[in-house]
């Protein structure tokens, strides 16, 4: 399977703020950002006009790393959300939202939904009792997520808990930390999506 193999790092300059790929990295003074706020490339300190498409797209990349999904399969959660009910771009972010990665992110099991994809893959986490290893998988309202108890010791997923805590969990999700349990309680709306995206602009680009 294809993935990106470069730093992380690079793209959150390219998109000039921090899409908190590392975990605990982004909250600290080595963050890139902190850095070098520009451009990755001899020319990344110029200025160059912006056009209406350059947006539109930067505002497609950005969504795309922020979850960490490849150009054909984000295509894909486009046209799904086109053919659902409702505005298509809020559509487009609930769908994402919905990842098993996201949400094992989201609830502290993981620093990073990157780290998220490693433990889903390598069995660690559990859906309703039962080994789920498709990090794309949907999550549904009433489901249950846990770490698996043979993987409640490991190093990574304590850290990121403790990581954690620096972070609001969302609403329409419910923990119980001490047993390494979430359920989610309901489909998120657009409102308690935290993210830096103006879904708008890429519903405008697609519909070219």
């Amino acid at each position: 399977m294809a993935r990106y193999r470069d730093s992380v790092c690079k793209l959150c300059r390219r998109e000039g703020l921090k899409l908190f790929l590392k975990g605990d990295r982004c909250f600290s003074v080595k963050c890139a950002i902190e850095k070098r706020n520009y451009v990755p490339g001899v020319h990344g300190q110029r200025r160059t006009k912006v056009s209406d498409y350059c947006k539109q797209l930067r505002e497609k990349q950005k969504m795309r790393r922020i979850y960490g999904v490849l150009e054909t399969q984000f295509r894909k959660y486009f046209h799904l959300a086109e053919r659902q009910q409702g505005v298509t771009g809020e559509n487009l972010v609930k769908i994402l939202e919905q990842r098993l990665d996201s949400i094992v992110h989201r609830l502290g099991f993981a620093a990073s939904r990157a780290q998220a994809r490693i433990l889903i893959t390598h069995g660690h986490i559990l859906v309703n009792g039962r080994k789920t290893d498709i990090a794309s998988y949907r999550v549904r309202p009433g489901e249950t997520i846990e770490v698996r108890p043979k993987s409640r010791e490991l190093t990574a997923i304590k850290a990121a808990l403790e990581g954690a805590k620096r972070r609001t969990l969302p609403s329409w999700l419910e923990l119980d930390a001490t047993n390494m349990k979430g359920i989610v309680r309901s489909i998120p709306s657009r409102e308690e999506i935290a993210i830096p995206v103006e879904e708008q602009l890429i519903v405008a680009l697609y519909s070219k």
